[in-house]
């Protein structure tokens, strides 16, 4: 039996309507591409051995890379109208409990239209030139390149050559912000990738992750069956100066991995997942979560990603709510909230389409809907085996307890953000 749900899909760009379609408007194919020059942010590629600027703190980055280009090129944007609303007039509100859920009124997301058909049961699926595309998106809509620098230093071209050939990577408004800063990292845009996670498109994301170099910047992945729309790889990123819930729930760790990487499993938290931290080099701790994001792609589970800590931090969150959604297995109460718990909501920033909703806003009513997004405890112990075998841990059989401490969250005006702190752990053979 074919599962499929019925929602309102999210525009991402002014050009996704059919009716604009088309070429002569400056757009990314090559009726429009092959002459064109655009800003480019080439990154240094992280040393072999143990990487300084990854493993230490976050710090203020040689080139301002977050503030001086991503915001300044995204404020340009705003300031030219692209957005379908002014994001930073949605009011927003941190819900009083434990965790610190974050809400936020968001009426410009909803739009007054039929709802479309999506299947929720294939997390591969082949890439169609016929649907809307990000090859389909406006030239002005695309902020910068963002490309692998050879020679150690990181530059910035602000008219460099598309090179078509070789497929860059962009970085794009989405013009449904849901915070400041919203854009997407399209890795090798005129490849037409499907939205399938693999070791090199990941390995970008955590490169901006570590380029930002800004605890405030995390970047979010959903696969098909987890509420991405648009079957071309792509990341989406934004700023957002709070902490998420899920950076402060606890942890424990379940097991340490060759090159460094630590793996645990998030506690008290309603969605249940995996938290990748540590590794010698950057491309470790990518090699063992896009591994990871592999195996549920191939095993056919809807997944989640967020990346945080200015790449330090990974959290690996399989799901179910789209199949429950599919199946009439989820309250109606929850379904007339029109809230599709992707990333960010996951991850306890709760994007909310009715006033009523944020009004009545509360941790117990964002606990209920996120418990019905996780796996049960079974078959999340059944997940977790996969996901071991495919990196080459075998089922685990090793009981670890943990002591955590986590980071207080200042109230100053720069608040910096809860991220997981240090941990003091006892493994009992």
């Amino acid at each position: 039996m074919m599962l499929r749900i019925k929602r309102v899909p999210t525009l991402v760009s002014n050009y996704q309507n059919h009716h604009l379609r088309g070429c002569g408007r400056h757009c990314l194919k090559t009726c429009c591409i092959l002459d064109a020059k655009l800003p480019l942010y080439a990154f240094k590629k992280a040393a072999s051995g143990k990487d300084k600027d990854f493993i230490n703190e976050c710090h203020e980055p040689p080139v301002a890379f977050l503030d001086s280009l991503l915001l300044g090129e995204w404020e340009d944007r705003m300031q030219r109208g692209l957005f379908r609303y002014d994001v930073t007039a949605c009011e927003t509100k941190v819900i009083p409990g434990d965790y610190g859920f974050v809400a936020q009124l968001n009426e410009g997301r909803h739009l007054k239209k039929r709802p479309t058909e999506f299947r929720v049961d294939k997390v591969l699926q082949p890439f169609d030139q016929n649907k809307f595309n990000f090859t389909k998106v406006g030239q002005e809509e695309v902020l910068f390149q963002f490309e692998p620098t050879d020679d150690g230093q990181v530059q910035f071209f602000p008219n460099a050559p598309v090179d078509v050939d070789n497929s860059p990577t962009f970085v794009a408004i989405n013009v449904s912000p849901i915070e400041y800063g919203h854009v997407l990292l399209i890795p090798h845009i005129f490849e037409c990738l499907p939205q399938r996670i693999d070791r090199h498109s990941f390995l970008l994301a955590l490169h901006m992750a570590v380029e930002a170099d800004n605890p405030y910047f995390r970047l979010g992945y959903n696969s098909l069956g987890a509420f991405a729309t648009i079957n071309h790889l792509h990341f989406q990123a934004y700023y957002l100066a709070l902490p998420f819930p899920i950076e402060k729930a606890p942890t424990k760790k379940i097991a340490n991995l060759n090159g460094g990487v630590k793996i645990s499993e998030l506690l008290n938290y309603p969605v249940r997942g995996l938290v990748f931290e540590g590794g010698d080099t950057l491309e470790d701790l990518s090699n063992v979560v896009s591994d990871a994001c592999i195996c549920l792609q191939n095993n056919n589970i809807p997944f989640n990603v967020l990346i945080s800590d200015c790449g330090k931090q990974v959290f690996l969150l399989p799901q179910c709510y789209a199949e429950k959604q599919a199946l009439g297995e989820v309250d109606a109460e929850l379904l007339d909230t029109q809230v599709n718990p992707a990333v960010w909501e996951i991850s306890g920033h709760m994007v909310l389409k009715r006033k009523k909703d944020y009004d009545e806003a509360s941790e117990g009513n964002a606990w209920r809907l996120l418990a019905e997004v996780s796996l049960s405890e079974e078959r999340f112990q059944e997940v977790n085996d996969l996901i071991f075998e495919a990196i080459g841990c075998g089922e685990l059989d090793v009981e670890v307890q943990c002591v955590k401490e986590v980071d207080a969250v200042s109230s100053s005006a720069h608040p910096t953000v809860g991220v997981t702190g240090s941990q003091e752990c006892v493994v009992l053979q």
